[in-house]
């Protein structure tokens, strides 16, 4: 075991002295030692409650034979963190909890690892970090949030920003505001819509690295409890198996996971979360194996933004096991692929089904032909972007209009809520790039501010930066290369026609190339916003977007 290089021999008698120290008896110390990864903290509503998550687990350790020994990674709330500084730090906190973990499990010699994640870059960081060690590993996450209620209605985070549009536009009133802003977020867990929080949670469990329910019991179930303490059991199974990591997140596992983020209509953000995980996994994955799984595989949910049912929803019509099945029953997912249960995708689906087929639909009826994510490329994006299709207005899946370019979100968020706005218009936000941003900025403000205008199906809006799963609307992000590499976004200028074509895959500026490239010529590029800190060295390091955002210095 891992752990005999701090507990066994005469050598290590400091170190046992050490572990006494802190009341643990010879029997535990003789045990395996489990680290539980606990990203708990009181300033995210999902990880509000991760300590009874934490007792859980220790529990089910013990019950399997395991010490369990319990530390704390960081965590940024991206709703808290939203339109000011702090969303600089957001995507960038996800390289700090990867080498976070990596370095407390190898200074400690832990024998397994539970993980504890809930929220937003916390999910994909404990992944990166768990494909980068490869010892026994299971999650289990927080849960979601209940969705709310205003007027008779099922409400969420969305329909507040939102509503900050619509009090702007006189749509709506202070007041109404006011009572939404107190029954939107009901308690506890992760934002109830599939954001990227419940996207990462899913598509955990699609992949293989969380059991049956991870992503879709609601945190406030008695049932989340039990599933904390089955994991602490199971991890202590995959550890005697010697299951690891890298045999569940290998390529089957990865296009599984892809499928399931396809057929739910997941954030965005997965597309830069999965090419990360997936490079710390050594398994290649690009926006063209993406946009190639995305197109032969249906969606078979709305979930909010994109429609009206919510994270309890789903669960309700059978969960992320009932997606799974019904995309295995067409052959479009890998069902010999193994899994923390200790068994097949194929075996774990005996027993499921779907319960409600306004929820899940069939591979036969789908909300759509193809899945939720599509990856558009063309002059304005050499390299990719990327846009939840799944949330378009079919309107304006095929759109174009008159470029009114800002420099920064915070330009592009008063001239929305000043009303300069106008229908057909295409907002461009650029230097908002992982480099540039630095960070890539969620840009749910500008964007709900549209829908909460009443012109998401009137204004399309490009940017470099990224988006919040919350988003809807044609919200194209992720724009490849950025601005601040001197990509052809830095190069479009005020009143330059935009064209937009979704289904074909296809965003273009109808500028000559020789006109772009002498325009970029010209452009001198801002400084670093950042010259020193963390996010000094992240905006100097970091990749582009196309690449999940990864450090530089950890590139082939």
């Amino acid at each position: 075991m891992r752990s005999q290089r701090v507990t066994k021999g005469i050598e290590r008698a400091p170190h046992r002295s050490l572990f006494k120290a802190m009341g643990y008896t010879q029997e535990e110390l003789d045990r395996p030692l489990v680290g539980v990864v606990n990203s708990v903290n009181e300033i995210i509503p999902g990880h509000i409650h991760l300590d009874q998550i934490a007792k859980a687990v220790k529990a089910g350790v013990y019950m399997a034979g395991g010490t369990p020994m319990e530390f704390s990674t960081i965590g940024v709330c991206d709703g808290i963190a939203m339109n000011h500084e702090g969303m600089h730090f957001s995507l960038a906190s996800r390289e700090i909890i990867a080498d976070s973990v990596e370095i407390m499990a190898m200074a400690h010699g832990f024998d397994a690892l539970v993980f504890i994640p809930n929220c937003d870059k916390i999910i994909p960081g404990m992944l990166m970090a768990c494909a980068r060690l490869n010892i026994p590993s299971i999650f289990v996450s927080g849960g979601p949030m209940m969705a709310g209620r205003f007027q008779g209605k099922e409400v969420d985070l969305s329909n507040v920003f939102e509503a900050v549009g619509s009090v702007k536009a006189g749509r709506m009133s202070p007041e109404d505001l006011e009572e939404l802003e107190e029954c939107a977020c009901p308690g506890c867990g992760s934002c109830a819509g599939m954001f990227t929080a419940n996207s990462m949670n899913c598509l955990t469990e699609a992949l293989g690295m969380g059991l049956p329910g991870n992503g879709t019991i609601l945190a406030v179930e008695g049932a989340r409890i039990r599933l904390a303490k089955e994991a602490g059991m199971k991890v202590m199974e995959l550890l005697e198996k010697e299951i690891l990591p890298l045999d569940i997140m290998n390529r089957q596992g990865f296009e599984n996971a892809l499928a399931a983020d396809m057929a739910l209509g997941c954030s965005t953000n997965t597309v830069l979360h999965l090419p990360a995980i997936a490079y710390e996994a050594g398994v290649e994955m690009d926006l063209t194996s993406i946009d190639e799984i995305s197109s032969r595989t249906p969606q078979l949910c709305k979930l909010s933004p994109a429609g009206a049912h919510h994270i309890q929803d789903l669960r309700e019509a059978g969960g992320i096991q009932a997606v799974l099945k019904e995309l295995s029953e067409s052959q479009l997912i890998h069902p010999q692929a193994l899994t923390v249960t200790a068994r097949t995708v194929e075996e774990n689906l005996r027993e499921a089904r779907v319960l409600d087929r306004e929820i899940i639909r069939s591979v036969q009826e789908p909300y759509s032909a193809n899945g939720g994510i599509a990856i558009l490329r063309g002059n304005l994006a050499p390299k990719g972007a990327v846009v939840k299709q799944g949330a378009v207005d079919p309107e304006m899946m095929v759109h174009q209009g008159n470029a009114r370019v800002f420099d920064s979100e915070e330009q592009a968020s008063e001239a929305i809520l000043g009303g300069k706005i106008k229908s057909g218009d295409v907002i461009v936000i650029r230097f908002e790039g992982p480099k540039g941003g630095p960070g890539m900025r969620e840009m749910l403000s500008p964007t709900a501010s549209v829908a909460g205008m009443g012109l998401d199906k009137e204004v399309s809006l490009i940017t470099d930066g990224r988006f919040s799963g919350a988003t809807r609307g044609a919200s194209i992000g992720h724009i490849s290369p950025e601005a601040m590499e001197k990509g052809p976004i830095a190069a479009v200028r005020e009143g330059d026609l935009i064209k937009i074509n979704i289904p074909e895959r296809t965003l273009e500026i109808d500028v000559s190339p020789e006109e772009v490239q002498n325009r970029l010529k010209e452009i001198k590029l801002p400084p670093h916003k950042y010259q020193r800190g963390y996010l000094g060295r992240y905006s100097r390091m970091v990749t582009s977007a196309d690449q999940g955002a990864i450090l530089r210095s950890e590139v082939k």
